[in-house]
């Protein structure tokens, strides 16, 4: 851990930065500090072009519990901060996360509930163990949904469910969580590292520069007509041609290598 951070792992190795939420006795619940880290980590990782991949992870034996109620008046801001100027302190770490200009993907063993629940759907890709459990547990603690829940419950599992599991904050296990569409796998706890690490060294060799604009069009589909998308499909399109990763592609299937893209 750097010395600077004090709520935060970061490891960074062959592309992939590995952030880990680190305080194992509070289940790594979020306090005011750890948001301010989280945001100041996703902004170097998304300027830094060597870091191709981010995965985001917890410490011990849970993801996130959610916001660190537990520190009353330092829940995301700084302490004393009215609570409207902390919760869209919350919400910069939310965007920062949804706009990381490269794949994130959230590593999952044991529980992610509230805003921890959050922060694993807010990246592109959810692998979790089969230890792993969600809950919108918001509700239950006299609050309503945030850090992106009421926009991305909706688009990943459809109205009508993203009110079941937000009213109720029932606590849902891994397979439940796939059955519904909120992660991508499920795989035995033991094989977690491995199965995340051979995705992300998967993502890393990819193309950076047609990969970004994928994700960003892929974002924004919802809010964009089919004339949109497709004018937005054209000009990502055009920047790939031109770029030297494009070339490289060819190079390589005609070379019959694989390529080795320099996001370029």
């Amino acid at each position: 851990m750097a010395p600077d951070l004090e709520t935060l792992i970061v490891e960074r190795d062959a592309g992939v930065v590995t952030v880990t939420m680190n305080r194992p006795a509070r289940k790594n619940a979020a306090n005011g500090t750890m948001w301010r880290e989280l945001l100041r980590v996703f902004e170097d990782a998304a300027a830094d072009r060597d870091q191709r991949v981010l995965v985001l992870t917890g410490a011990g034996d849970a993801f996130c519990s959610g916001a660190d109620l537990g520190e009353g008046d330092n829940v995301a801001g700084r302490a004393g901060d009215p609570y409207l100027v902390q919760m869209r302190a919350l919400s910069d770490v939310a965007l920062r996360l949804h706009r990381m200009p490269k794949p994130t993907i959230a590593k999952v063993g044991g529980i992610a509930a509230g805003a921890g629940m959050s922060l694993a759907l807010g990246c592109d890709l959810v692998v979790a163990s089969e230890t792993a459990r969600f809950s919108e547990i918001f509700s239950r603690r006299g609050l309503s949904v945030d850090f992106g829940s009421s926009w991305l419950l909706p688009r990943l599992i459809g109205l009508h469910r993203a009110k079941e599991l937000a009213f109720f904050a029932d606590i849902i296990d891994a397979h439940q969580a796939a059955e519904f569409g909120l992660v991508n796998r499920v795989v035995p706890a033991a094989e977690l590292d491995s199965f995340v690490g051979a995705w992300a060294r998967r993502l890393a060799a990819g193309p950076p520069l047609a990969l970004s604009m994928t994700k960003s069009m892929l974002n924004n589909s919802l809010a964009v007509s089919m004339d949109q998308a497709l004018e937005d499909e054209a000009r990502a399109q055009a920047a790939n041609f031109a770029s030297s990763d494009t070339r490289e592609a060819l190079a390589a299937f005609l070379g019959k290598r694989e390529p080795r893209f320099e996001g370029r």
